[in-house]
């Protein structure tokens, strides 16, 4: 008999070599139904794996992103052997799952595959799925495999099989296809009931522009229809929700070649919004103690030395400025740290002066490659809201807590209410991607485990993910759409302090490291107005919007009347605008939605005799007759509903019940 350790801790004995599928089986027949993967001692393995020791087995379904990994890659098996009944002689390379469905790449020599070819792949695709043929994993030797593809021309998995290691190497045969694979499989094809050809694109071999160009085919499978029909409609909602298209409907940015690629250009209206988000946090910081700093955009190439930045980023940045001075180098700022650091050395501080809060929106470089820049979320030169304290041991968890209050304030200010916590710690096999001793690693490490579980977060744990230099508390927010986001970042730093010769006088009046904690709750104000157009479809929160009314005169005739109506407004620090353009009504109110504008305010003789305004609200439509005082309140009442003053004191407690913090 073995025993085998379910997630819950329980423990079950079974004979040896029973399967993962009878194990599914003997909890429930409902969730045997639905396992379509499996992992053993931290091992992905097949549902028909014969188990043959003790170990903790854990279950996967569809609903789970292991589950989903195991479904597209098998679905990227069942492309491949379409793909060879529509081109025999075409030459597969490798295909794995990928966050949203799958893809494969293949080189069809002399033939080629277009959208008009979808149709018919897809329905050959659901005819072999039909088949319901076992996915089953079987051990070759090095010889057999390059056997079996030298005979099919196929240099390609020949190079791949060349590269591993004789005794490691597995085929996987499902109906008559066979393919080099490493397993992970659902138990058969007949669970995939849904599949659709996304788009097809061009693939160097292996990602290097020397080899030859494939063809990659992009697909997305589900096991069922319905799950298929609402991922396309939410694709759907999502081109709508693009902010690249929607910044460019709202004139918000712009990008411009001749300036350079991945450089946005901020037009009037995106940047009065940036200029709201940036004074909403000044506010905030200012009541939570912190001082504002500012830095310029270079600084010497041995700054960057010294923090390990240039060790770490130096390929990813922009290549040092060379000044008429021989040896003398010049970086664009890739982070505002270094800069900071130097501010905290300006003058000698003692325990009682800590911590000090240094914060500032600095714009850094990184010269991201062309391939990967997309729009505000991806770019080469951003303004982070980022901020330092330099505290005591004994100020660590209250200042790490402070900022987390800071964080779900942001949030909860701008409509982000469903979101996890993610403690990022270093890669313990992998020491040489860090800076800094294993002891102040751990003392790191364990603050912010601890300080996320004083404040009731909702937290995974994920080893690899620390900055190079310390380890860090990342919130990943779920937008309008399910979609998950990176959002705020805080790091506990014990390595720059050391690496800058960081001191402070304390009370035994000997010279102390501070510690160093960097947050930035927005990340980038790039990304996170990005994020921000996307979940919100445009409609920012009213507080925020670049114009909040808009005022449509009938005619000409009421001139005088809109003039007054609009200097009440703009007293009462009402953000508002005129359309007197010669219009019908109707057209001003569709341009006004259109323009995501959240009240309009309608004038002609009547409201202009009874000194009222008729107010239309978007996306709501007529909201009936109001005196200029009276929408006056009513807009200062939406705007309070979502913009509430930072409480240093009772925050922690009050966001915490305010917010949502799962799944």
């Amino acid at each position: 008999m073995i025993k085998i350790t379910l997630p819950d801790g329980s423990i079950r004995e079974y004979e040896k070599n029973t399967t993962p599928i009878e194990v599914a089986k003997s909890i429930s027949e409902g969730l045997a139904r639905n396992v379509i993967s499996a992992n053993f001692n931290n091992t992905t393995v097949e549902t028909t794996t014969p188990l043959t020791t003790d170990g903790n087995l854990t279950l996967y379904t569809f609903d789970s992103p292991e589950g989903k990994k195991a479904f597209w890659h098998s679905s990227a098996h069942v492309l491949a052997q379409t793909i060879l009944d529509f081109h025999p002689d075409a030459k597969l390379t490798i295909g794995p799952a990928i966050d949203n469905g799958f893809y494969y790449d293949v080189d069809f020599g002399d033939d080629t595959i277009s959208e008009k070819d979808f149709a018919s792949i897809e329905k050959k695709f659901l005819e072999r799925a039909r088949e319901k043929a076992e996915f089953k994993m079987r051990s070759v030797t090095k010889d057999e495999a390059l056997s079996y593809y030298k005979e099919r021309n196929n240099s390609y998995k020949v190079e791949l099989i060349e590269g591993l290691e004789d005794g490691d190497i597995t085929f996987c045969d499902h109906s008559d296809f066979t393919d080099l694979c490493r397993g992970g499989h659902i138990p058969n094809t007949g669970i995939i009931k849904a599949i659709k050809i996304m788009n097809v694109a061009g693939a160097y071999w292996r990602g290097d522009e020397k080899n030859n160009q494939l063809t990659r085919i992009y697909g997305i499978s589900f096991p069922k229809q319905k799950m298929l029909t609402e991922y396309l409609e939410l694709l759907e909602e999502a081109k709508k929700r693009d902010h690249r298209k929607l910044g460019k409907e709202l004139e918000l940015f712009t990008f411009s070649q001749t300036v350079g690629q991945g450089l946005p250009l901020w037009l009037p209206k995106g940047a009065a919004l940036r200029s709201r988000l940036e004074d909403f946090l000044k506010v905030a910081q200012k009541r939570a103690g912190y001082e504002m700093v500012m830095t310029p955009h270079i600084g010497q190439k041995d700054l960057y030395v010294t923090s390990g930045h240039y060790a770490k980023y130096g390929e990813d940045s922009f290549q040092p400025i060379h000044t008429p001075k021989d040896d003398e180098e010049f970086l664009l700022k890739p982070m505002n740290c270094p800069h900071h650091c130097e501010i905290y050395k300006f003058k000698p501080y003692s325990y009682k002066d800590l911590p000090k809060r240094f914060a500032e929106f600095g714009t850094v470089y990184r010269y991201e490659q062309s391939g990967e820049l997309h729009g505000l979320t991806r770019v080469r030169g951003f303004t982070q809201d980022d901020a330092h304290i330099f505290c005591t041991p004994e100020q660590l968890d209250s200042e790490f807590k402070n900022v987390i209050d800071l964080v779900l304030y942001v949030f909860t200010s701008l409509g982000f209410e469903n979101f996890t916590a993610q403690v990022s710690v270093r890669d313990p096999e992998k020491p040489e991607k860090y800076i800094g001793n294993v002891e102040n690693w751990e003392k790191a490490e364990q603050a912010i485990i601890n300080a996320a579980k004083d404040k009731g977060l909702d937290f995974v744990i994920e080893p690899g993910e620390a900055a190079f230099y310390g380890p860090k508390l990342d919130f990943m927010v779920k937008d309008a759409l399910g979609r998950s986001w990176q959002l705020g970042t805080i790091q506990v730093d014990y390595n720059l302090p050391e690496r800058f010769d960081l001191t402070y006088k304390g009370s035994d009046n000997e010279l102390h490291r501070p510690i160093m904690i960097h947050r930035a709750p927005f990340g980038s104000m790039e990304r996170f107005i990005a994020i921000l157009l996307e979940h919100t479809g445009g409609n920012f929160p009213l507080w925020l919007t670049p114009e909040q009314v808009i005022i449509l005169p009938i005619s000409e005739k009421y001139e005088k009347y809109t003039e007054k109506v609009l200097l009440l407004l703009e007293n009462s620090e009402i953000r508002a605008l005129v359309d007197n353009r010669n219009e019908k009504t109707g057209r001003k109110i569709r341009d006004a939605e259109v323009s995501k504008i959240p009240f309009m305010i309608i004038v002609g003789e009547k409201e202009e005799q009874d000194g009222t305004v008729s107010v239309r609200k978007h996306g709501e439509g007529d909201l009936g007759t109001f005196t200029i005082e009276e929408f006056v309140q009513l807009i200062q009442k939406e705007v309070q509903k979502t913009l509430v003053t930072f409480n240093t004191n009772n925050q922690k407690e009050n966001n915490l019940k305010s917010i949502s913090h799962s799944n």
